[in-house]
């Protein structure tokens, strides 16, 4: 996104409103109020045509709450959380203040908002959707952890309001799309590991544990992978295989084999239904069989790795 002198990104129309009804940055201390929840700050306002919010919990993250959002004239109070807020835009653009500055998300941009950081929120232009996720000092602080290998009892700070991190926006996308639909807890779990994984290290000056190669301990990973197939799998679990923390181990993994763990576990779960097809089984009964969710859920994971859908598949095996 190009920002023009003014402070304005080229290319967007100027919400005229903004400064009058959100205010300037050194107007916001004086207006700051206690710490509430997003859900409590978005339930004094009600949203307008076309705006919708839906809040979401993630059943391997207890507490950590989960906002996807389109907006185009709602316009937050200044007010402040006692969690991190730590999320993209995916449409549109977003405006705010915070730390003394006014800032501008849009696609292909990561943000941050710090605990207690005094900050409002209005859209740019037509309007903007957004992901959005509320981690706790505490759940920081153990995700800092499992990335650096050590004991993290500070604070970890992102140094920047807003930054460009364009495959770091999409890690998150997917880690929040996958945990807001909850078809797979493994997937939900790596890949939003992986995404503050990420953040922390590129943005938040966490330094991460050395890459060793441990092939006899993936080894013997892969093979629960193999045999657990069919289970729901947390990393946790191949962790402690592993004798690892979970985030090394998705990197251990993924050097010696190619593939995170979660990524060779639906490959087993494929490889698994191609021998159920060519059974007779029907595609509904092999994905429950297998372990994926549903019927959907197999088909789109076995046309990205055979080419056609399991029915297809099945018809032509049997002649």
């Amino acid at each position: 996104m190009v920002v023009s002198p003014e402070g304005v990104p080229r290319g967007l129309p100027w919400h005229s409103n903004f400064l009058q009804d959100v205010g300037r940055p050194d107007d916001m201390i004086g207006r700051m109020t206690a710490p509430v929840s997003q859900a409590e700050t978005l339930g004094s306002m009600p949203l307008g045509a076309g705006e919708g919010a839906r809040f979401f919990g993630a059943a391997r993250f207890p507490g950590l709450d989960c906002l996807t959002a389109t907006f185009r004239t709602h316009i937050y109070a200044a007010h402040t959380h006692e969690t991190y807020v730590v999320g993209t835009v995916h449409a549109g653009c977003e405006t705010w203040n915070a730390r003394g500055a006014r800032h501008y998300a849009a696609p292909g941009d990561v943000l941050f908002n710090l605990p207690l950081d005094v900050h409002d929120g209005a859209p740019f232009g037509d309007g903007y959707s957004y992901r959005m996720t509320y981690p706790t000092v505490a759940f920081m602080q153990r995700v800092a952890s499992v990335v650096c290998g050590r004991a993290v009892t500070g604070t970890p700070t992102f140094k920047a309001s807003v930054v460009r991190d364009p495959d770091g926006a999409r890690l998150f996308s997917d880690a929040h799309a996958a945990l807001e639909h909850g078809l797979d807890a493994l997937e939900g779990e790596e890949l939003l590991l992986r995404a503050y994984g990420r953040l922390l290290v590129l943005h938040a000056d966490i330094h991460p544990a050395p890459l060793s190669r441990e092939p006899g301990t993936m080894a013997r990973v892969r093979d629960a992978i193999e045999q657990r197939y069919a289970e729901s799998l947390t990393l946790a679990e191949l962790a402690d295989i592993a004798r690892l923390s979970t985030y090394h181990l998705i990197r251990v993994f993924r050097a010696e084999f190619g593939l995170t763990p979660h990524a060779y576990l639906v490959d087993v779960r494929v490889r698994r239904a191609r021998d159920l097809l060519r059974a007779g089984l029907a595609p509904a009964d092999v994905a429950l069989c297998v372990g994926f969710a549903d019927q959907a859920h197999l088909t789109r994971a076995f046309k990205a790795r055979v080419g056609v859908a399991p029915g297809a598949y099945r018809r032509a095996m049997r002649g």
